[in-house]
């Protein structure tokens, strides 16, 4: 996969909301790898903008260059600039490197009315920035005040045609591309801007590449939490660029995010809080190849597992002060599930679309078909042929396992089958283990102990690791809801494991 990179110069707001940490999360929700070269410092929160420290222009180009001369970028995102040097610095960083592409929000007044661009900062950016530009990202008061600083008189405007024509006027400008954010100016259904008594219903943003206008409705949303929808606007549309989008893509993309962000917000702060820029992410509660650890250390799980691996079934297997005749049971009904358990691998093979996943469901099944006659000759050690074992009757306890996989299996997909077999192999595996290690086992004259040492071997080991595998690798691409039905899953499979060692004891 190659990680899509894009530099953001902005200023960085202190409370988080907007600026580079807004930038930065954006980036993040669409699989980006941001570099950052801050322009100012601020003191701010969600009530305004109480100080700006403007970084050094000589620092602010080594940013600039650390990051593009090392990893480089696949589009620049322009935001606070700060002072006319700086802007002028960048002009000329751009033009140095050739970035492939540039968007840049002219961020010139916070909501609150602190000046974030000087005047002389913003003749900089009109004549050495704009033509530069891939896509220019202005709301209607930045519009207006570039085009009144290039001296045209601009009024406010009034419908959507109005938002169209100054849209055009500041392509005029040099950019490629001009996206008019129309936030501030909300209209009805007709395109108008609302009359005393009228609602708003919508914003249209208009985009335009010097002969094509697209438009771009969005909900007229009612929300305190608006603070930073201007950078993050323009940092999504600089993520789905690096991607490869094509503009109006890349801009329709952007705008449904910010939408839905708005929609997800939750209140923080006093003021103008911050949209939620997590919306359509999720995050997994373990790392890469800890799954199964982090299962198993789920209070929800521990107790069914340590029922499982601690059983007093498994206690008299290790200490060999289980009845004979109660496992000569266990060993007949094991015989019984493990019939079962090819005929789950057998359907696992049919959920495959891949000749490769349906020979290793095979393979499976054969080497199921091997255990089953070492099974065979082990019950032979305790009397047992195979007739004796084949003419008894499944218990209720191997049923309700053995049929449960069954029908996870017609009912749910491959992953889900894995989960519900999981129990068996790893249990197993993990009792084993244990029992083989702890110096309180009894060895000598154990006639159980071959039981264990089969469970230990080279080959059960290596089962149980590309088993444990396959689940560690198919498990990073659920959704957290779907791993918790797995889960369900794996508690309900291990407690019928429990029911077995149950069923053992009882001699049934």
């Amino acid at each position: 996969m190659t990680l899509k990179r894009v530099l953001v110069i902005a200023g960085s707001d202190s409370s988080g909301g907007a600026g580079l940490e807004a930038d930065q999360r954006v980036l993040a929700a669409h699989g980006c790898y941001a570099l950052t070269a801050t322009t100012a410092l601020t003191a701010q929160n969600t009530l305004g903008v109480q100080d700006i420290h403007v970084v050094p222009l000589d620092f602010v180009r080594k940013q600039i260059n650390a990051g593009l001369e090392d990893v480089g970028a696949d589009v620049v995102k322009i935001g606070m600039l700060a002072s006319a040097e700086t802007a002028e610095m960048v002009s000329e960083m751009l033009q140095l490197f050739k970035v492939p592409a540039v968007v840049l929000d002219p961020v010139m007044v916070s909501t609150s009315g602190s000046e974030l661009l000087p005047s002389e900062a913003a003749q900089i950016v009109r004549t050495r920035l704009l033509p530069l530009t891939t896509i220019l990202t202005p709301n209607i008061p930045e519009a207006i005040l570039l085009l009144q600083g290039s001296g045209l008189d601009v009024p406010n405007p009034e419908n959507l045609q109005d938002a169209i024509e100054l849209t055009k006027q500041i392509h005029g400008l040099g950019p490629k591309y001009v996206l008019l954010k129309g936030g501030h100016l909300p209209l009805t259904a007709e395109f108008q801007k609302p009359t005393e008594g009228q609602q708003a219903s919508k914003v249209v943003d208009v985009l335009y590449d010097g002969e094509e206008v697209t438009l771009f409705e969005n909900e007229y949303l009612v929300s305190n939490n608006t603070h930073g929808t201007g950078c993050s606007l323009a940092s999504a549309i600089a993520a789905n660029l690096a991607k490869e989008m094509d503009v109006v893509r890349a801009v329709r993309a952007a705008c449904r995010f910010v939408e839905a962000g708005i929609k997800s917000s939750v209140d923080l702060g006093k003021g103008k809080g911050p949209i939620n820029h997590f919306h359509s992410i999720y995050s997994l509660p373990f790392a890469p190849g800890r799954f199964l650890e982090y299962v198993l250390d789920r209070p929800d799980v521990q107790p069914v597992w340590e029922a499982f691996t601690q059983h007093e079934f498994v206690e008299g297997l290790g200490k060999a002060t289980l009845p004979v005749e109660k496992f000569k049971g266990y060993l007949i009904q094991d015989y019984l599930y493990l019939i079962h358990f090819a005929r789950s691998n057998g359907l696992a093979a049919s959920k495959h679309n891949d000749i490769d996943g349906i020979v290793a469901s095979a393979q499976i099944v054969l080497h199921i078909q091997r255990e089953m006659e070492l099974h065979l000759q082990y019950c032979a050690s305790f009397g047992l042929s195979k007739q004796d074992v084949e003419k008894c009757k499944e218990s209720q306890a191997c049923v309700a396992y053995s049929r449960y996989i069954l029908d996870v299996g017609q009912s749910e997909d491959w992953l889900a089958l894995q989960v519900a077999l999981s129990p068996c192999l790893l249990g197993y595996g993990a009792i084993a283990k244990q029992l083989h290690s702890d110096e309180n086992s009894v060895r000598t004259g154990n006639r159980y102990w071959k039981w264990i040492e089969n469970y230990v071997a080279e080959d059960y080991v290596k089962a149980v690791e590309t088993g444990s595998e396959l689940l560690e690798k198919r498990m990073r691409d659920v959704s957290p809801s779907r791993m918790e039905e797995l889960i369900k899953i794996f508690v309900r499979a291990t407690e019928l494991e429990v029911g077995f060692w149950d069923m053992g004891l009882r001699g049934e």
